[in-house]
């Protein structure tokens, strides 16, 4: 396992860090299950756990609790709000009123008095910079968390929010957590270049594409993972962007082939290889999964490997841009592009 600084916290990470979006009812994943893949995990070397408020409800967190009891201190231990957590409109987004609200309760959840990174879920246009980072900073001088980050924010905001915590005099996001694989490399031209520019700490997560990457995809098989399941429309192949997808990953395995490696390998090596990226985020739905995930922890691919990727997919390039989840409001609602 490799270990690199988190930003410019001083704190070390691991180059894997373990998703636990899968614990709960999402990933059918029971307690007995997730304690042993945390087990497994700490054991491979990986000493970051990333969880969040709405996965599953809160289940996930109660798990990541149960399994991580009595060892608090070993664990570099995350979790996000902002999610919609219910129908009330207001236990949702990224005010003062409900972050401090939230954060409680996702301490009682996983069992702890502090996190050691917050991430805001989502950037929430309806909330001032000001307000959210206000609440974060004060949160943080009470001892509750010891670092804050986003996720997935497009770039703008990001630079938004490193100038109103200077403006303000607050405390500022360390790191940022965005989508990034092989086959959506969009942050490639906008989001890592500001996070190297402000030093900010990056777990990528779906560094497996959501499973397009694992491996179990290939031309003329029947596609029977657990996400298609109930994400049918992404894996679609008579859709032009999932075509494409499918049409990059035999290319892609071919490059894996040759190199010996599997093609988590080449996935978490490519995401890994990147200079800005901190961690990769795996999600690991049973101990098999780790296990195999965990082979990639010390895959360093070669400047060749690296080139014949880029033939594949270019840098900077989306196979699935209408996937995206930073895309401006103004995008995706008329009525605020229009007088």
């Amino acid at each position: 396992m490799q270990y690199r600084t988190l930003g410019r916290t001083g704190v070390q990470v691991s180059s894997l860090a373990l998703g636990a979006m899968n614990f709960g009812k999402i990933g059918r994943t029971t307690q007995d299950e997730a304690t042993a893949i945390v087990d497994a995990a700490l054991e491979g070397g990986i000493n970051i756990i990333d969880t969040a408020d709405m996965y599953s409800g809160g289940e996930s967190e109660e798990m990541v609790g149960k399994a991580i009891a009595g060892r608090r201190d070993d664990i570099v231990l995350a979790t996000k709000a902002s999610m919609p957590m219910g129908d009330e409109r207001n236990h949702q987004g990224s005010s003062r009123r409900w972050l401090v609200t939230e954060l409680d309760n996702s301490l009682r959840r996983l069992g702890v008095d502090h996190v050691d990174l917050y991430q805001i879920h989502r950037w929430d246009p309806s909330t001032s910079d000001e307000e959210t980072l206000s609440a974060l900073t004060d949160l943080q001088r009470a001892g509750k968390i010891r670092y804050f980050g986003s996720s997935t924010f497009p770039a703008y905001r990001l630079v938004q929010a490193q100038w109103a915590a200077r403006e303000y005099h607050l405390s500022r996001y360390v790191t940022e957590q965005p989508s990034y694989s092989i086959l959506q490399r969009g942050i490639e031209t906008h989001v890592l270049p500001v996070t190297e520019q402000y030093g900010l700490g990056v777990l990528a997560w779906s560094p497996l594409a959501s499973g397009w990457l694992s491996g179990a995809i290939r031309e003329g098989r029947e596609i029977t993972t657990s996400r298609s399941a109930f994400m049918r429309e992404r894996f679609d192949t008579a859709i032009p962007s999932n075509r494409a997808r499918l049409d990059a990953v035999e290319r892609l395995a071919k490059v894996a082939d040759e190199a010996g490696l599997t093609m988590i390998q080449l996935a978490l090596g490519f995401v890994t290889a990147h200079p800005a990226v901190t961690s990769a985020l795996i999600g690991p739905r049973t101990p098999d999964h780790l296990h195999a995930q965990l082979a990639a922890a010390d895959t360093v691919l070669s400047a060749d490997v690296l080139d014949a990727i880029d033939t594949i997919v270019a840098p900077g390039t989306d196979l699935a841009a209408h996937e995206k989840y930073d895309t401006p409001p103004a995008l995706l609602d008329p009525s605020l592009r229009r007088r």
